[in-house]
């Protein structure tokens, strides 16, 4: 399925889990998927099991990367929607960490939404359509928590948004990152899975707003695409 390569903390991307081009996934009926989502669905990339298990391990080097530079506490930035659900996660599991280690890091919390997509194509801008006062990050170290890294063109511009505010210091935590020849070589500070360039949806990734209660992350085909459409 998958090669595991451990990347370098301190200040270098961390790799992730690479889920080769060849990877065929795992067939619908070995899982339990919603039946009305089963003839829109290719298979199942990363089951939710190996998710969980995932995101533990991402908190942990998180917690150890940052407290020896930042002990006065962290500001955790989700980007909604797709992301609340790798945030909540893997903010449950950092503060798992906090209770039972030595040394713990103050943890608040904050919101931006931001658009991109319509179907399966990216626009090619930024649209922030939500979040609150960005301006209260002044002079923090932020941790932005997105679900996946696409083309790298969104995180770009939402690093150069948030350096507006002048904080401390930006890192990103992505679940994935697609390999896609788009991609500008942007890599973030923590990866859950480098995977190919397929669609991918479910974990809260969605396509025009469905999919997001799907638990396992999976490729969507064309007839899911189309059922799910919008209008140009």
């Amino acid at each position: 399925m998958a090669s595991s390569k451990n990347g370098t903390l301190k200040g270098k991307p961390e790799i992730g889990i690479v889920i080769k081009d060849d990877y065929a996934g795992y067939p619908l009926n070995m899982f339990c998927v919603p039946k009305h989502y089963e003839a829109d669905l290719t298979d199942i990339m990363i089951p939710a099991g190996l998710i969980n298990d995932r995101i533990e391990r991402i908190a942990r080097d998180i917690v150890q990367d940052i407290i020896p530079q930042e002990n006065r506490g962290i500001v955790v930035l989700c980007v909604l929607k797709g992301g609340y659900k790798f945030f909540a996660d893997l903010l449950d599991k950092i503060k798992q960490l906090n209770r039972n280690s030595e040394e713990s890091i103050p943890i608040s919390i904050d919101f931006i939404r931001l658009q991109s997509y319509k179907n399966d194509k990216s626009q090619g801008s930024i649209q922030v359509i939500g979040g609150d006062r960005l301006e209260n990050l002044k002079g923090k170290c932020v941790l932005v928590v997105e679900d996946i890294i696409d083309t790298g063109g969104t995180m770009i511009k939402l690093k150069e948004l948030l350096a507006k505010h002048e904080p401390k210091c930006v890192k990103v935590a992505s679940l994935l990152v697609k390999r896609s020849a788009r991609n500008c070589g942007y890599k973030p500070d923590f990866t859950g899975f480098e995977i190919p360039d397929e669609f991918v949806v479910g974990y809260a990734l969605d396509y025009n707003e469905h999919f997001r209660d799907l638990s396992h992350i999976c490729v969507i085909n064309e007839n899911g695409k189309k059922k799910y459409a919008v209008a140009s």
